[in-house]
């Protein structure tokens, strides 16, 4: 089914058919239209048609199953993404608090989910995502420190890759989120609020609770095919004049940014985890892991399948540079403004309280050797030499010596590069509910890479309409709640809205 407003594509088709490469970086926001749609273990790119060894929460189209094709997602009923055209899926491993006095483990509420459309500076032709590309970017099985350590760097020509990171808004970085000293064999590193590694203080930034970020390669390899997650995707190189570009035989599609929110702090009462570990000594143990066990962080990954309607997405691509307001804002896009979510097909507790993660997968920590993080490697093996494991994660196992090992594929490096690569930009902060009063003082977005500098004014904000009731059963499986009252709705551009980026390179 095409979504687009055809009219609108129609009006623009004169500008996108004179389009052939991208002048400068460009860029909008994903938004969604509520928390995951299922909260399960399933991969259906690393382990399709069984369970997954851990859980993820993916956002997206209806049309996702342990089995789903892209030929599936175009069929979905449903989507929350508010681009109506995306029924692609967005998965990444759930957050799980482990209490400092019972040792039971409890899962941690995402606050909402964005992934940054870029559009990179090019000679290339940039084009749709075709249906069905699957995309693994991250390491699960890493426990080290990546070799150049918190900085990033998205262009291999520089340096190693160093795609993931950590951030941590809060009131003041004084003293440090991630020990000064660290070197990151027992604790993250970072500046501010950039690092790698679960940090050891309280994320307490004004309603910014601890974020994560990763960032996809945008040139796939066509030889390779659709579904190699392990080898078809790369990252452009610089050409030396300012353009990131992909090899001889690669299409370059949007590089993807995706920021998770996760709920480990919060203003509102009853809501967060404040309040239940000592965060004040910054020396740990810090209580919060990756689904997959991962007590660092360095684990941090995510999965991406495409189901959208090119058509739509070729329009964003080509005519599309709103910045930091929301994709559904393009020109010629029609907005999705109902909820979605599908039921699991395992009635399993996902969420806690219990004594053992799903899966039964083995909580590690800082220099552990892990086999399959979990149950989705983006290789077939993966090395990590032997430390001493840290007191400063949650409890671990089977100690051993850190040393940062090498990225197992060029889809999904983790080491990191020169930090001329990238620099930072402030950001205003985000609220659950209406705020009386505006802080504007802690988290900083994520790096928005490109070869040369450039800035741009704070966007104004887009207008967010009401959303209207929709209810609707989809299949046997799926249910289609929109329940968004206009208050709820306010309370959701709020949040998405005053937590505007301001200028363009983040991470």
């Amino acid at each position: 089914m095409k979504h687009g407003s055809m009219v609108a594509l129609s009006a623009l088709a004169g500008s996108a058919a004179a389009f052939q490469y991208n002048s400068a970086l460009t860029f909008s926001v994903m938004q969604f239209t509520g928390t995951e749609i299922r909260k399960a273990r399933d991969d259906p790119i690393v382990n399709p048609g069984k369970a997954s060894s851990h859980v993820h929460q993916i956002m997206g189209g209806s049309g996702f199953s342990r089995s789903s094709t892209g030929a599936d997602l175009l069929k979905s009923e449903c989507t929350n993404a508010r681009v109506a055209g995306d029924m692609s899926n967005y998965w990444f491993p759930a957050m799980y608090f482990k209490d400092p006095i019972t040792g039971e483990l409890e899962s941690v509420p995402i606050s909402y989910v964005n992934v940054y459309y870029h559009m990179d500076k090019t000679t290339d032709t940039i084009k749709a995502f075709p249906a069905g590309l699957s995309i693994l970017v991250g390491d699960p099985t890493r426990r080290t420190a990546p070799e150049g350590g918190y900085t990033a760097n998205l262009d291999p020509s520089v340096g190693p890759v160093g795609n993931v990171r950590w951030t941590c808004p809060r009131s003041t970085y004084e003293p440090p989120s991630w020990p000064a000293d660290s070197d990151g064999t027992t604790a993250g590193m970072g500046v501010g609020n950039n690092g790698i590694g679960f940090p050891f203080r309280d994320c307490d930034g004004y309603a910014s609770p601890l974020r994560g970020d990763i960032h996809f390669p945008s040139c796939y390899k066509p030889d390779v095919g659709l579904t190699d997650y392990k080898n078809n995707m790369a990252y452009p190189t610089s050409d030396g004049n300012g353009n990131l570009n992909c090899a001889k035989g690669e299409i370059h599609v949007p590089r993807m940014l995706l920021e998770v929110y996760f709920e480990t702090s919060s203003v509102v009462p009853g809501k967060g985890f404040q309040d239940r570990w000592d965060h004040s000594s910054g020396k740990g143990p810090q209580p919060f892991l990756l689904a997959n066990g991962d007590t660092t962080g360095y684990g941090w990954h995510a999965d991406f399948m495409a189901g959208w309607d090119e058509d739509v997405l070729q329009n964003i691509i080509d005519n599309c540079d709103v910045r930091h307001e929301g994709t559904h804002t393009c020109p010629g896009v029609t907005p999705n403004t109902a909820t979605c979510t599908i039921k699991t097909l395992v009635d399993e507790d996902v969420d806690g309280p219990f004594s053992k993660l799903p899966g039964s997968n083995p909580i590690t920590g800082y220099g552990d050797k892990v086999e399959n993080g979990g149950g989705s490697s983006p290789s077939a093996s993966s090395s990590a030499s032997s430390a001493p494991s840290s007191s400063s994660s949650v409890s671990s196992a089977a100690p051993s010596s850190a040393a940062p090992s090498s990225a197992p594929s060029s889809a999904a490096p983790s080491s990191a590069a020169p930090s001329s690569a990238a620099s930072s930009s402030s950001l205003s902060q985000d609220f659950p509910y209406h705020p009386t009063n505006v802080v504007q003082n802690d988290a900083k977005p994520a790096t928005t890479f490109e070869v040369v500098k450039s800035s741009s004014a704070v966007q104004d904000q887009p207008k967010i309409a009401a959303v209207d009731v929709v209810v609707q059963t989809v299949w046997h499986t799926v249910t289609v709640t929109a329940d968004h009252s206009a208050e709820s709705s306010e309370a959701a551009h709020v949040r998405r809205h005053v937590h505007g980026h301001r200028g363009n390179r983040h991470l």
